[in-house]
């Protein structure tokens, strides 16, 4: 239902369509199909880690196994220059992961559960007989860390009581246990009540606190809370609920801390208003840096040679997907700049070269996620080429290395991430293979991208799946993403993958609406306060033109998928395109606006998208494109799903669906999970959850 990060780029194509970029996701060979059970048993790339010297790079993979579905986290290692890769920091029956090497390279840390709880674990590189060694004991589980640039010190982060000392008290620091039963009470002035997929405990927050590293490698010593003595600073730090590493930052010189946060107190839940603080880490309260933007502020990063504090700022308050420019702050002076205001896209992270020259970030642009090379002194803005084909997919987890090369991940529609190594002046190479022979046993489907005159005249870009040597008809699945300020661009997805439904024989086609990042501010904002306008215009058209492009899909016999604000489109779509579909998947949807704008959680979202309104202020703007009201038209069999552990959308609304299509006569099936959030995570439920959609699709489709 949202998303952190906004781009656009000003596509001046006048054309009706565009040139198509197809090409096969894998060499012709023998191949089996792709099923579900493949798309769960993949594994899971990321948190890739070089040595100081750049010789040695570590990642973090996760394996499933295909009997039990249990998954299981550990370290690989493996030489920059290719070989075979090897187990390393080895815990058998516990996970690994987060991996990093000291400054110095004798010593690689990372988070273990081998001890019963998440603690920090350290291996000494520098003997080749050495054991992991437990090297921190707190009280609470550690959720996260970083080390300090001179490696003499570290942040650790948890959730813990505000009063709480260090990262873990005797008390749980819970005030909303009054007694003596079992009742949670929310006093006035609180802010969230529940978050994502948590009921918010009250007293308790993520926070931060700074220890010094023993020569042995272990944590020593009293830590110093970022957020200061209680009554400086109540808020989670890293940001709750998906923030981590990206929140915290060391000064270059190792004796302060910037951090991300925002207060925790009534406004929260209305409040896009992130800030950068930083700690002297010496007891006092953090000093609040960016206290004069109201809108949000995120990603730290200090210059090696500490003349810079770089940031992604937004402008407008209450806009979580406002265009994220990057500023630079003179360390010396407080001066703030502007760098990027000029370079229409939304950065979504950020990393500084090792000469401080040049910053590297990720932004989203036409359909991939791409690097650029920002010129710290003159803010020019250069795309890097790190992909291995025509299509570039989705960069991440980018680190820049001291002799000039280039750390990162890449996936696509063709495939999970893996890692990479750009070595200075040199073309990308893989340097994980974690998939490669699973991947190659698979059915192949050719990916395709297409553009189109859209709503107001503007170019719309999609994508477009068949199964390849694919003979006859197929049937066609129009994908509606999320976000709504989001992407069905070209990277991998282990819940909506494109590429496993088309090798179930089916045609799959993207857009991105009027909404979608990736072509520039104007456009993102384009779907506020009009959700059922240019982006149901868009698909219309977007929808004609790949069913014109490609007489092998069958218009006559589609179905439309979508979760988020993609299954709100569902609930549009039954009532404004009504005869389009043979059937439709609704997943967490929003079906009554009034209800959504009272239930949800981050409220700034729905009112931002409603005008800045409350429904109460404004019932109009919400009634506009509100679904509920067209529920007479309704006839296309819906498979609607929903979870009870969803607080963006809270489940009520899949019932209130459900209801209506039952009362209506249409044909209808629910599926609800008790477990999970506003997505589907766990093995078993994923299989399940595809069954069941490719049961629903064959059923309405296959002949």
């Amino acid at each position: 239902m949202h998303t952190r990060f906004v781009a656009r780029f000003a596509l001046s194509l006048a054309c009706s369509t565009a040139a198509l970029i197809a090409q096969p996701s894998q060499a012709e060979a023998s191949q089996a199909g792709f099923m579900p059970q493949d798309l769960v048993t993949l594994a899971r790339v990321g948190a890739p880690a070089a040595s100081p010297d750049g010789q040695v790079i570590v990642w973090q993979q996760t394996d499933t196994d295909p009997a039990s579905y249990k998954r299981t986290t550990g370290l690989w290692r493996v030489a920059a220059k290719g070989g075979a890769p090897s187990h390393i920091a080895d815990l058998p029956g516990a996970n690994q992961t987060a991996p990093a090497f000291s400054p110095d390279g004798h010593r690689l840390y990372f988070l273990s559960n081998k001890s019963g709880s998440d603690q920090l674990w350290s291996l000494d590189l520098t003997r080749a007989d050495a054991a992991p060694v437990q090297a921190s004991h707190f009280k609470a589980d550690v959720a996260g860390f970083t080390l300090s640039p001179n490696g003499k010190r570290l942040v650790v982060w948890g959730d813990v009581a505000r009063d709480c000392p260090t990262l873990g008290c005797d008390g749980t620091g819970d005030t909303a246990l009054t007694g003596p039963g079992s009742g949670r009470l929310y006093r006035d002035g609180v802010g969230f009540v529940r978050h994502w997929d948590s009921w918010a405990t009250p007293g308790v927050y993520t926070r931060s606190f700074a220890f010094a590293l023993g020569t042995d490698g272990a944590i020593t010593g009293e830590g110093a809370a970022l957020d200061g003595p209680t009554g400086a600073l109540t808020a989670d730090t890293p940001t709750k609920p998906d923030g981590g590493a990206e929140d915290i930052a060391w000064a270059p010189d190792s004796q302060s801390v910037f951090f991300v946060a925002r207060a925790s107190d009534r406004a929260e839940p209305t409040s896009t208003n992130l800030d950068i603080w930083q700690s002297r880490l010496d007891g006092t309260a953090p000093v609040n840096l960016t206290a004069a933007n109201r809108a949000t502020d995120r990603a730290p990063a200090a210059s090696p040679d500490g003349q810079w504090l770089a940031y992604a700022a937004m402008a407008r308050p209450g806009y979580e997907s406002d265009r994220l420019v990057v500023h630079l702050r003179n360390l010396k002076t407080g001066a703030d700049r502007a760098l990027t205001a000029g370079w229409d896209r939304s950065v979504a992270s950020l990393a500084w070269t090792a000469d401080s020259r040049a910053l590297i970030a990720t932004a989203d642009e036409v359909l991939d996620h791409p690097a650029f090379r920002i010129d710290v002194r003159t803010g020019k803005v250069e795309r890097l080429k790190l992909g291995t084909t025509a299509r570039e997919g989705h960069i991440g987890a980018i680190l820049p290395l001291a002799k000039g090369g280039l750390l990162f991940t890449r996936d696509s529609a063709s495939g999970p991430a893996e890692v990479y190594l750009a070595d200075a002046a040199k073309p990308p190479r893989q340097i994980s293979h974690a998939n490669d022979a699973q991947l190659a046993a698979l059915a192949p489907v050719t990916v395709g991208r297409f553009s189109f005159t859209g709503a107001q005249g503007d170019t719309v870009w999609g994508m477009t799946y068949k199964p390849a040597n694919a003979s006859g008809k197929l049937p066609v699945l129009l994908f509606v993403h999320g976000g709504p300020q989001g992407s069905f661009g070209d990277g991998w997805s282990f819940r909506w993958n494109p590429r496993l439904f088309a090798a179930q024989g089916y045609a799959v086609v993207s857009v991105d609406f009027h909404g979608s990042t990736g072509y520039g501010q104007a456009f993102t904002d384009a779907i506020n306060q009009n959700w059922g306008g240019s982006p149901l215009e868009d698909l219309q058209k977007g929808l004609a033109a790949a069913l014109a492009r490609d007489p092998q899909m069958d218009g006559d016999r589609a179905c439309a998928l979508g979760a988020s604000y993609g299954g709100y489109m569902m609930n549009w779509i039954e009532g404004k395109w009504a005869d389009r579909f043979k059937c439709l998947v609704q997943h967490d949807g929003v079906f009554d606006a009034r209800a959504m704008a009272y239930e949800t959680d981050e409220l700034w979202f729905d009112e931002w998208e409603h005008g800045g309104h409350t429904y109460h202020d404004a019932p109009a703007a919400f009634e506009q494109w509100n679904p509920v009201n067209h529920v007479a038209k309704w006839q296309t069999p819906m498979l609607v799903i929903t979870s009870e552990k969803d607080f963006r959308i809270p489940y009520t609304q899949g019932i209130a669906a459900f209801t209506a299509l039952q009362s209506r006569g249409v044909a209808a099936d629910l599926l609800v999970f008790p477990d999970e959030n506003h997505w589907v995570l766990k093995p078993k439920n994923s299989l399940q959850w595809h069954a069941t959609v490719l049961g629903w699709l064959d059923r309405w489709l296959k002949r």
